[in-house]
């Protein structure tokens, strides 16, 4: 297959991520707006030119206090910075449909590089004749490395929130039109 022009169908995609709560549990939330520019032979993406941006107001942790608490200012600042963004700055192949996908991640105004594992699902078409290929892709950030540092310590030690971010895509495309 050749390289060429994807988009990303959302209502088959999913933008997720999980942070330690308290020190014991883990809250898990989503993002629902998001768009995506990748350029790509799907089979072999070495040579792929991959952007997503992320409103971060369509933050959601399943509780409407929690995320109106993320689009404050103590976490996404959402009124100053509305999107954060990854732009890919290289594709390195780890194994039989891996790669490790390295591009600057972008979230308020510190832009950090960040590298993805991504697997490479497969390809097919749809009942309609649709082509249509699937990835997904995981990675690990600290927050406080984009200033999202907002915290409160336990009294028997520990923190609220912890640093760690685990994040989690699963990405269903299509040729771009």
């Amino acid at each position: 297959m050749a390289k060429q022009n994807w988009a990303v169908d959302v209502s088959h995609s999913s933008l997720e991520f999980s942070v330690k709560h308290m020190m014991i549990a883990t809250v898990r939330g989503s993002f629902h707006e998001f768009t995506a520019s990748v350029e790509a032979d799907p089979q072999d993406l070495t040579s792929a030119n991959i952007r997503f941006d992320v409103g971060v107001g369509s933050v959601d942790s399943r509780n409407a206090d929690r995320d109106a608490h993320l689009k404050s200012a103590d976490f996404f600042d959402v009124e100053k910075y509305p999107t954060l963004s990854f732009v890919s700055t290289s594709v390195k192949k780890t194994g039989d449909d891996e790669y490790d996908v390295t591009g600057d991640l972008t979230i308020r105004d510190v832009t950090k590089p960040v590298t993805f594992a991504v697997v490479f699902e497969g390809e097919g078409q749809d009942p309609w004749g649709n082509q249509r290929v699937g990835f997904s892709g995981s990675a690990k950030i600290n927050r406080r490395d984009f200033g999202l540092s907002w915290n409160v310590p336990l009294e028997k030690g520990g923190v609220l929130v912890g640093e760690t971010v685990n994040i989690r895509i699963e990405i269903e495309a299509i040729p771009a039109s």
